[in-house]
């Protein structure tokens, strides 16, 4: 009897392993559409949905965006460093010439029409804005990519959470149909027991109950699994009115869940330090620019100018005066009741602040680490006493089953089992889940994402 029990034991576990090994869900379709452009996948791996996901996230690439605009910025910024040229035309027709007495006689100045144009042409030799601007292009080109990455970061760690969330509820469904098989078997086998009256009537209605909460509990999965496969497309940025072929092996799940956990903190690698880092730079050029207000500002200047007078239009443009000059300019504000000495405390209270700002950022980053692991040493623990719930309860399943076949147990104890079973089941894919989501946010903190 113990060996055939074993046997049996073993070949149900086995073809759960099998039907995990080859697990294939395709996610539904819906009739809701976002407009967004994109090919479907036609195979959805997790690496597949992530690489999707940093291509057509609308976040993604509304921060892509940004760092073009501040690239375009910063090129309109250094533009003044080049010369500036300009050309300008001017036409006069004077109605009533100015006149003048002298001597006793009125005498008339000028033509009727004058025109002139010129050209002009400036160079900046020191000027404190676009000095600001070559002085810091790089580090604002590196903080618009560093504003870029954050935004591949979060999407990265959201995506994997929903995947993930997404495949642990297929299981669920899964199981909630292997249930229903288990249930609809001890129904019918409750029921010729009755008839045939071994037992009373109340063992194929327990099996009714349990029959019945099995399916509402399995029609509750796939309802929910029906928006978790929107909310994984919406982070993806993939088209709500395609298909989404997830395709996943659950065992290389328990492969992922391992992780050193005696890594230390490294500020400087953690995005948000980065970007805030780069903010203190630029902060720092900023004092830098408010104390350059105290230099002068020197440029130079060239202007060549054509001039035309005539009383007759049609002759105007005949002969031409021209006149040309260069030169430099310098100019230098003398006093602005103190305008200066306040800017520059401005700024220097403004790093102060961001000093402060790094401080706390440290101890915030530390504290989302330490919370992090935590969460993810408790789930595995939670992981690993559910992993080996699992097997004890389908050894108890089968045991009981076929005690209650043999007239040895009571159908109540049958329905316990298969109680403990699915709950054991259920609670190992969710802890599973957790465990690997708490993962993601262990890598988040210590910086270890990249993208």
């Amino acid at each position: 009897m113990q060996l055939f029990l074993r046997k049996a034991h073993l070949f149900q576990k086995a073809s759960i392993r099998m039907s995990m090994l080859t697990f294939v869900f395709i996610l539904l379709n819906t009739s809701l559409s976002t407009g967004q452009s994109g090919d479907p996948l036609e195979v959805a791996t997790l690496d597949k949905v992530v690489e999707y996901a940093l291509a057509h996230q609308p976040n993604v690439q509304q921060a892509q965006i940004d760092e073009e605009i501040t690239d375009k910025a910063i090129k309109g910024k250094l533009a003044d460093w080049y010369p500036q040229v300009n050309f300008t035309y001017n036409y006069q027709r004077f109605i009533d010439l100015q006149s003048s007495v002298i001597g006793g006689n009125l005498i008339r100045f000028g033509v009727n029409n004058t025109s002139s144009a010129q050209f002009s042409a400036t160079q900046a030799v020191f000027n404190r804005d676009v000095l600001l601007a070559s002085s810091t292009a790089s580090q604002v080109r590196s903080q618009a990519g560093l504003n870029t990455s954050r935004s591949k970061i979060d999407v990265v760690v959201n995506v994997t959470k929903a995947f993930y969330d997404a495949l642990a509820m297929m299981q669920q469904i899964e199981v909630s149909e292997e249930s229903i098989v288990r249930l609809e078997r001890s129904l019918k086998d409750a029921q010729s027991r009755y008839n045939s009256g071994v037992s009373d009537k109340t063992d194929y209605k327990r099996a009714t109950i349990l029959l019945t909460n099995a399916k509402a509990s399995l029609k509750t999965n796939q309802e929910l699994l029906k928006f978790k496969q929107e909310y994984l497309k919406t982070l993806m940025g993939y088209p709500l009115d395609q298909n989404l072929p997830v395709q996943y092996d659950p065992l290389l799940m328990e492969e992922e869940i391992a992780l050193d956990t005696t890594q230390e903190v490294n500020y400087a690698d953690h995005i948000d330090f980065k970007i805030m880092q780069s903010q203190k730079n630029l902060q720092e050029a900023n004092v830098k620019y408010s104390k350059w207000a105290f230099l002068p500002s020197v440029s130079l200047f060239g202007n060549y100018n054509l001039n035309y007078q005539n009383n007759n239009f049609s002759d105007l443009y005949n002969t031409k005066y021209p006149f040309s000059f260069v030169g430099a300019s310098l100019a230098l504000p003398i006093l602005q009741g103190g305008k200066r000495l306040v800017k520059i405390q401005e700024a220097n209270l403004s790093n102060s602040r961001l000093d402060l700002g790094l401080k706390n950022l440290k101890s915030n980053i530390n504290t989302e680490y330490t919370r992090a692991l935590a969460s993810y040493k408790s789930n595995l623990a939670l992981y690993q006493a559910q992993k080996d719930n699992v097997e004890l309860a389908e050894e108890v399943y089968d045991i009981i089953q076929l005690q209650y076949q043999s007239g040895v147990k009571t159908y109540l104890e049958v329905t316990i089992a298969e109680s403990d079973l699915r709950t054991t089941r259920i609670n190992y894919y969710n802890a599973l889940y957790m465990v690997l989501a708490s993962k993601m946010d262990v890598l988040k903190a210590l910086g270890q994402i990249n993208y």
